[in-house]
């Protein structure tokens, strides 16, 4: 389940709400969440009652289990990183679901996610039992779809092209549904997220289809003969390492709050960018971004109502840059931000718009609308300095420059004379 900020409790519930995590959330994400864990309970207690028992199945769903289990203690040391975390474990939820009855890819979640919250990492109780039940409800239905289609399960073992087809269909239908009812849990829980930042991107389906065709492959090992399972365990603990080894790194780049890059990974991404701009002799400009008066509202709202306000401003400031632009979070609430290819007037009118976009922000807190200003210094690279501590430097004096004149204002560094300010009308266009 992703990560997301909670509002402070209100109402005299701090300590009900401290014993119980998920009384602090909005409503609607209670309703939800409460309504998903209901309907998969509903579904279990269904498909328990109507489905015979069978050793097989048992011993089938047991080997499937163990090597999920195998999975996540071959990876255990390198632990897991903080939101959403893609794993393999498809790979023996979606035998699962298309070797055994319903019930069996309802229930698979459960012992692996006790498993991840014992072994590798402990989150808030909702979330882990909201993961299981968006799993389960996932698998449960791509089993039921699948086994309406496919009644006997030997004919995907056996190579029929429609059994192979619906299998597909099906690890498709599982990961939409599950990919879904998470995106929806987290913006429930934070309005301001964009749903592309947790559905899918280019690297994201990859790893889908990755997971997809290992899930009917592994299918139909284990049809054949459970004892391929020993085959098929070693390549998918292999890929579990190599993918939770590159999420890790990828956090260590990032700033937790703000989803940036942190002042490190920033720094090193603008010195790659500044040996390119002296390299081609193309323009390129350094902004800091600073959040006017931002302990107060720490002071009045409290510092998680805080963290939603840098979250939201960090998230607008993202949304106006062009792909190409190198923006982190600096320290406290700086942000910096390198602009390649951009003159003084471009750098210029980019700011002001990221001001104008910031300035309209809205973040609900404690029955009332949080709104923020910024104020921001532009150095221009030739200009105003050669390196990235020069340009820094100049910027943050334009910065110094802009709180001095009231702050909710553009400034470049004194030792140049600024270009005409931008229109309102240049400000605010994306």
């Amino acid at each position: 389940m992703t990560g997301h900020i909670s509002v402070k409790p209100r109402n005299g519930a701090s300590a009900l709400a401290a014993r119980w995590p998920l009384l602090a959330q909005r409503r609607p994400l209670i309703a939800y969440l409460c309504g998903m864990v209901a309907l998969h309970a509903v579904l279990l207690a269904v498909f328990a009652v109507s489905t015979p028992f069978r050793w097989g199945d048992v011993f089938t769903f047991t080997a499937l289990t163990v090597c999920g289990a195998v999975c996540i203690e071959a990876t255990r040391r390198l632990g897991m990183p903080a939101g959403i975390a893609r794993d393999m474990l498809s790979a023996w939820w979606l035998p699962t679901a298309f070797l055994l009855p319903p019930l069996y890819a309802l229930l698979a979640p459960i012992p692996l996610q006790i498993l991840l919250q014992k072994r590798v990492r402990e989150t808030v109780l909702y979330r882990r039992v909201g993961s299981v039940a968006a799993i389960g409800l996932a698998g449960g239905t791509a089993s039921m779809v699948f086994h309406l289609g496919v009644p006997d399960p030997a004919e995907l073992t056996a190579g029929g092209v429609m059994a192979i087809l619906l299998a597909v269909g099906g690890a498709v239908l599982f990961t939409v549904l599950n990919t879904s009812l998470i995106a929806v849990a987290a913006f429930m829980s934070e309005p301001d997220t964009r749903l592309r930042d947790v559905l899918w991107d280019r690297e994201s389906a990859l790893l889908d289809v990755v997971e997809l065709c290992l899930g009917v492959l592994v299918a139909i090992a284990c049809g054949i003969n459970l004892a391929l399972l020993v085959l098929a365990l070693p390549p998918v603990v292999l890929l579990q390492r190599s993918l939770l080894h590159a999420q890790l790194q990828a956090a260590a780049r990032t700033d937790p709050k703000t989803g940036l890059l942190n002042a490190a990974a920033w720094q090193r991404e603008a010195d790659t960018e500044i040996v390119r701009a002296r390299r081609t002799g193309s323009a390129l400009a350094v902004l800091i971004v600073d959040i006017d008066h931002f302990k107060r509202v720490n002071d009045r709202h409290g510092h998680l109502v805080g963290d939603q306000v840098l979250a939201g401003v960090a998230a607008t400031l993202r949304s106006q840059l062009r792909e190409y632009d190198v923006i982190g979070r600096f320290g406290g609430e700086e942000f910096v931000v390198l602009l390649p290819h951009t003159e003084v007037r471009e750098a210029r009118l980019i700011a002001e718009r990221l001001r104008v976009r910031v300035g309209m922000m809205a973040i609900p807190a404690d029955d009332v609308m949080i709104s923020v200003t910024i104020s921001a210094g532009v150095a221009l690279m030739s200009l105003h300095g050669d390196d990235l501590i020069e340009l820094l430097a100049a910027a943050d004096l334009a910065l110094y420059r802009a709180k001095e004149l009231g702050r909710d204002q553009v400034c470049l560094p004194l030792t140049s004379a600024p270009p005409p300010p931008a229109s309102a009308a240049e400000a605010e266009s994306p």
